[in-house]
């Protein structure tokens, strides 16, 4: 399955605080280089940091000119390929325009919740979309304590959240990541 299709973005505006309220949520240097590294694993087209906080995205820049640019790179080229698919973004729209360009239309928006939620899309279905129309499609993950509810309102679909077997449910958005890419576009061994 080619993977060609598919973008992946890390928002961290407008996103979920505990209470409720909507924030702006901190990039960390663990989620970009874990989900750049899994993002290529499984061959999506770009990996989108979206903050429009100057100062995340320039700790953001700052990571990835070590690791592209400067020693890092030099010393783990496999670090130096993952962390170049990245993108900065200020938010989800200029996300959209980003691949619109690339693409020539705009993608298919989904969110992602751990909440379950009504008409949510299957991994199957989902997966088979993506292999059968050609499309592109962003697949948006939250950061804090998930997207905000205009985010998921205005996506073109809400993919089901991952469950295990029990009722637990606090992946860190690498670990929930690495699950939802294994399950969209990975083997399917496990089918």
């Amino acid at each position: 399955m080619s993977a060609s299709n598919i973008y992946v973005a890390l928002i961290h505006f407008p996103v979920m605080n505990k209470r409720g309220d909507v924030i702006a949520s901190a990039v960390t240097n663990l989620d970009l280089h874990d989900i750049a590294r899994a993002s290529a694993t499984f061959g999506v087209k770009s990996f989108f940091v979206v903050t429009p906080i100057e100062d995340q995205k320039e700790l953001s820049a700052r990571v990835m000119a070590h690791w592209i640019e400067g020693f890092g790179g030099e010393y783990n080229p496999d670090r130096k390929k993952a962390l170049s698919m990245v993108r900065i973004t200020d938010s989800v729209e200029e996300t959209v325009l980003e691949i619109e360009k690339i693409e020539g239309r705009k993608p298919n928006v989904i969110a992602t919740c751990a909440r379950p939620c009504n008409g949510a899309l299957s991994f199957r279905e989902l997966r088979s979309r993506i292999s059968s129309t050609g499309e592109p499609y962003l697949l948006m993950l939250g950061t804090g304590w998930g997207l905000s509810p205009s985010l998921i309102e205005g996506a073109s679909a809400v993919l089901e959240p991952i469950s295990g077997n029990t009722d637990y449910n606090h992946l860190s958005v690498r670990a929930a990541a690495a699950i939802m890419l294994d399950r969209l576009l990975g083997a399917e061994w496990y089918s």
